[in-house]
């Protein structure tokens, strides 16, 4: 791993903490918002999954699917999913922090990323990254099929299970709860 995708991947945790708990302390959630919240971050999970069952990270270039319209699709499930904690927050310094640190963290991630891909997977990476949109879905335009000759894969529970996404799902109903906790807290004691 480079030098720059070891201080992107090292420090995009280790601020990840401090962010979160300055996202709850400032968060002033109601019933309302969260719902409305949850929802936004449920469409974030479906993202996350339907690329998570489609990747095979390290075996193959992942090109069919959701990747035939987003090369980041699971960083793109992961935007909704923050975008859903923004809008449960309903806090503009809360919304304002978690997407600061989306923005700086994920886009250098995912450029990183690509320097590895395309050490990887060579021309069969440049023609993919050529028709597919970086972060933001090409909805209209799908990518054509590679050089390489591979097969479109099809989604595959056990591809989702060995990609641990459904810890994805767990962290989400916890981070919801805590926001629940956070909107008990200041209904009750007024902090």
């Amino acid at each position: 791993m480079s030098q720059p995708r070891k201080f992107w991947m090292r420090w995009r945790v280790r601020v990840g903490y401090p962010v979160a708990v300055l996202y709850w302390l400032l968060a002033a959630p109601t019933p309302h918002w969260i719902a409305i919240g949850a929802a936004v971050a449920a469409v974030g999970l479906i993202v996350r999954a339907a690329a998570s069952g489609q990747l095979r990270k390290n075996e193959e270039l992942a090109t069919s699917g959701i990747y035939a319209h987003t090369r980041n699709p699971l960083y793109l499930g992961s935007a909704v999913l923050a975008a859903g904690f923004i809008i449960a927050g309903h806090s503009l310094w809360a919304g304002l922090l978690v997407g600061v640190y989306f923005c700086v963290f994920y886009y250098a991630v995912m450029r990183n990323e690509e320097d590895e891909l395309r050490e990887k997977f060579g021309t069969a990476f440049q023609e993919y990254a050529g028709s597919v949109p970086l972060f933001l879905p090409s909805i209209f335009r799908a990518a054509k099929r590679p050089a390489n000759g591979l097969a479109p894969k099809d989604f595959s529970w056990q591809q989702y299970r060995r990609n641990r996404e459904y810890k994805a799902l767990i962290g989400t109903v916890g981070a919801f709860a805590m926001v629940w906790l956070r909107m008990w807290l200041r209904a009750r004691y007024g902090y």
